[in-house]
């Protein structure tokens, strides 16, 4: 198999570099890309009232899974930029999920949790596994095996009543809204986690079920011929009613799916390396539906927007974070599959450029809005308008930082108490 193994150069630390203001950034300048995103994780880290030692669940209208994803961005700039300021944040909120199971099957959340949201989650857990990202504690399993965990907890609720598989948006019938229905996200995320999962350990299982979602979602149409990842299906249709005409597409579902190709490619050889790859590619170039959005607007080529919503102003809450999860695993598919650099490079480099001079909002000038194909800030200043800048500008450094670990390369448990 052909993994990525080789050690860089770790991003310089960053403690002695001052916040910058978004709106000056150097995508050639390091040191300017790591100014930048200090000051949009400030932001973004502004949300959340947890300390080193508490989780603290975010304020309305933010739901439990954005925690999830929000740790997932503060591990990427943790580790991207070299600033550890976060760390201890980072990792308590992760632990204090776990629940009784460590499959973080939260019974405090479990009135909102759905596949997907444990899913989010999981794709933290797996992050701060694939970096050695200590523990607050040594009681507990290692995020390895609280990955492992969620992922046997989504494997064994595969639901073969409808549509020959595929996961269900929720989980309980309390939440019926969405029971339904059988989503991108959730099968998308188990697919991911399932490939990053053979990639980490080798284990012939996860090959199978990343083999097993994928041509599940293909089978349905979720993935069309175009390689549109749509938004999902009615279980009581038996999954027959996705089209592009009618079903929505996400940006995030797009990076997800994408993501987890890359992988397969990686671990893959031979026919099965070049079906990946080919995968991949695909679905990159479908996802330039999520950019350049009109054409006589100044300066907006090669700029990323959620064309589903932000564009006649109907983006929700969940909504205006997507952009930053689809900068998050498109960055990170480039590691896996180099020949798509370019492409990458090319559509989130511009569009940070472009996020950069949207964080012009909030009493500091600093908070980031939605647009970023307008000129200076547009909208409001949430907690996913964060994100979605911070991912995207901070994700120029991966090429600097280390790969993911996987095998021997991971500890089970590493403490602050024990880090050197």
């Amino acid at each position: 198999m052909r993994f990525v193994k080789s050690v860089k150069p770790a991003a310089a630390a960053i403690s002695l570099i001052s916040a910058g203001i978004p709106k000056s950034l150097d995508i050639s300048s390091t040191t300017s890309v790591q100014s930048v995103a200090k000051t949009i994780a400030q932001n973004t880290m502004s949300f959340y009232k947890g300390t080193d030692d508490q989780f603290v669940d975010l304020d309305a209208p933010y739901y439990w899974w954005q925690c999830g994803a929000m740790m997932g961005s503060m591990l990427d700039y943790s580790h991207y930029t070299g600033d550890h300021t976060y760390d201890k944040k980072i990792a308590t909120a992760i632990v204090a999920q776990a629940g009784p199971d460590f499959d973080f099957m939260s019974p405090a959340h479990a009135g909102q949790e759905g596949n997907d949201d444990q899913a989010f989650w999981g794709f933290t857990v797996l992050a701060a596994a694939e970096r050695n990202f200590p523990q607050p504690r040594s009681d507990i399993p290692g995020y390895l095996e609280l990955g492992e965990n969620i992922w046997k907890s989504l494997a064994s609720r595969w639901d073969t009543s409808t549509c020959n598989g595929g996961l269900r948006w929720q989980i309980f019938a309390s939440n019926p809204n969405g029971l339904d229905y059988k989503n991108a996200v959730s099968n998308g995320g188990f697919f991911q986690l399932s490939a990053r999962l053979a990639r980490i350990t080798g284990n012939q299982t996860y090959v199978e079920w990343a083999n097993k979602v994928w041509d599940w979602t293909q089978g349905t149409g979720i993935i069309n011929e175009y390689y549109q990842v749509l938004d999902g299906a009615s279980s009581a249709k038996n999954c027959s009613d996705v089209s592009a005409a009618h079903t929505p597409s996400f940006s995030y579902s797009q990076g997800i799916y994408t993501y987890g190709a890359a992988v397969m490619a990686n671990i893959s050889t031979g026919a099965d390396q070049d079906k990946w790859t080919d995968r991949t590619k695909r679905l990159l170039e479908s996802s330039q539906n999520y950019f350049t959005p009109f054409g006589d607007v100044k300066n907006s080529t090669d700029v990323m927007y959620e064309h589903a919503c932000e564009h006649i102003d109907i983006c929700n809450t969940d909504m205006r974070s997507f952009k930053g999860y689809f900068s998050r695993f498109v960055y990170a598919s480039k590691i896996m599959v180099p020949s798509i650099k370019p492409t990458v490079d090319r559509l989130l480099h511009t569009s940070a450029k472009a996020a950069a001079q949207g964080c012009q909002g909030g009493s500091q000038g600093t908070m980031c809005g939605t647009k970023w194909y307008v000129d200076g800030f547009y909208g409001d200043a949430g907690l996913g308008e964060q994100m979605s800048a911070l991912e995207t500008i901070q994700g120029i450094l991966i090429d600097q930082a280390n790969p993911p670990l996987m095998g021997d390369d991971i500890k089970t448990v590493r403490t602050f108490s024990s880090s050197s």
